[in-house]
């Protein structure tokens, strides 16, 4: 499997392209990164609010059981301290909900910034780079035999802009159906030039 292409031009181009995918990719795991641990922040005054929720809670429980030991009178002085500790429970079960839905979007918003830049790469940068690579491959396999040169040949014909084939002669289609070998030859180069290859080392 060939990575790069023969030739330099076509070689710095992939090179540089796929540096510049990586470093596209990083980048992105590190807004990423960074989301995850902006919006994680903002658990703190959650985890407060349900540590003080507990805490007071707590207090006012000890504080009712203390009371409702009082003879005659404790069971309604007990009264007022427990509605205030279920208050305070409630509190502490908001500043548990609110740490959950903040770990939920923790999740969900960096996966949300990487899902664009990670789809570009996917079904962009990715389909093209391995088109390539097949492509080359063949091509390569190809090259130094008859059949395979008339192949490239005949690619060159189907795919080169007209203007680019113009330049090679007015007959260059004419020559390649007569089987001319330097037709052949010169056209099998123009496809290997394109996809970045030597020619053939024939």
């Amino acid at each position: 499997m060939k990575l790069y292409a023969d030739r330099a031009p076509t070689a710095v181009r992939q090179v540089v392209t796929d540096v510049l995918v990586v470093v596209w990719v990083y980048l992105w795991i590190r807004v990423a990164i960074w989301i995850h641990d902006v919006v994680e922040k903002l658990a703190v005054p959650g985890q407060k609010l349900q540590d003080a929720g507990s805490g007071i809670a707590g207090n006012l429980a000890d504080a009712g059981g203390k009371v409702g030991r009082v003879p005659v009178v404790g069971d309604d002085l007990t009264r007022p301290f427990a509605g205030a500790a279920d208050a305070a429970r409630s509190l502490a079960e908001a500043g548990r909900q609110q740490q959950e839905l903040v770990g939920k979007l923790a999740l969900i918003l960096p996966l949300i910034a990487l899902a664009a830049p990670l789809a570009l790469v996917l079904f962009l940068w990715l389909p093209l780079r391995l088109r390539w690579i097949r492509r080359a491959a063949v091509a390569r396999s190809v090259r130094d035999l008859p059949a395979g040169r008339d192949l490239l040949a005949l690619r060159a014909l189907a795919s080169r802009p007209l203007g680019e084939l113009a330049r090679m002669g007015p007959d260059i289609a004419q020559s390649w159906r007569a089987g001319d070998a330097a037709a052949v030859d010169a056209l099998a180069e123009l496809e290997l030039r394109r996809l970045g290859l030597r020619g053939s080392r024939r």
